[in-house]
């Protein structure tokens, strides 16, 4: 049995507030973020966990909206695909589609506002939270795969790594949400002016809605250049506290 005292250090351990990270931590980081989302051949690797937090938007909103979510599979070209049942049409199916393009974005503005309160080791434990509840959900063994590898890197880092290993993982991975959110939604326009997406996530929308694929595209931006905006402003934080800017 876990004792009292065992519970309370754990609690400690959870919800305790780290110290602030050096500014040029800060800056290293987004710039190894960027970096990572900018050159291709990086991009073609790490886009998988942009996918997986596009499908759990997908499912998160299935479920929430009263959906019986049949499964999420995950494929190695670093696409997906989230089946759920229920209306056809109406708020429940057009939340669910909408969720996916936003939904990387929005993990990272969430992830910035922890690291905001220096809650480094409860985002981490969070992360892995979501990773293990999401592959209760996946029906493909490279979709397994791919959630018990992040969620085992993210779990290693958050229990056996120092606070200074920590530190640079979590502001590089929310840094990397942020930017890496954005950059599918350009991609997803690019393909569809080539007529190769003609049944995306913005076009399943129009078919639901009276609005264009377009505008959904739009939208999906607007929504992600807006959490990076705010994200980046909770993440700079140690930047403004040296400059003697308050938050």
């Amino acid at each position: 049995m876990v004792s009292i005292d065992g519970l309370g250090d754990l609690w400690d351990r959870l919800f305790s507030a780290q110290p602030d990270p050096p500014p040029l931590l800060v800056v290293l980081t987004a710039v190894a973020a960027l970096v990572v989302v900018a050159v291709r051949s990086s991009w073609r690797v790490a886009r998988n966990a942009v996918t997986i937090a596009h499908e759990g938007g997908h499912a998160l909103a299935a479920l929430l909206t009263g959906r019986r979510l049949h499964g999420i599979r995950l494929h190695s070209d670093t696409s997906g695909l989230t089946l759920s049942a229920g209306r056809p049409t109406g708020p429940g199916m057009i939340l669910t589609l909408l969720a996916g393009y936003v939904a990387p974005s929005l993990v990272g503005l969430g992830g910035a506002w922890l690291l905001g309160g220096n809650r480094i080791t409860l985002l981490l434990w969070v992360a892995v939270a979501l990773l293990l509840a999401m592959l209760l959900l996946v029906r493909n063994v490279f979709g397994a795969l791919s959630l018990l590898v992040t969620g085992g890197v993210v779990l290693v880092v958050s229990w056996y790594a120092t606070a200074q290993v920590q530190a640079v993982f979590a502001w590089t991975s929310v840094w990397f949400l942020l930017f890496g959110g954005v950059r599918p939604v350009f991609e997803l326009q690019r393909l569809r002016s080539r007529g190769r997406m003609p049944e995306s996530d913005a076009d399943q929308l129009a078919h639901l809605t009276p609005f264009p694929a377009l505008l959904w595209v739009f939208v999906f931006g607007l929504v992600n250049l807006f959490a990076l905006a705010v994200g980046a402003v909770l993440l700079a934080g140690p930047l403004l506290a040296e400059a003697g800017i308050p938050l």
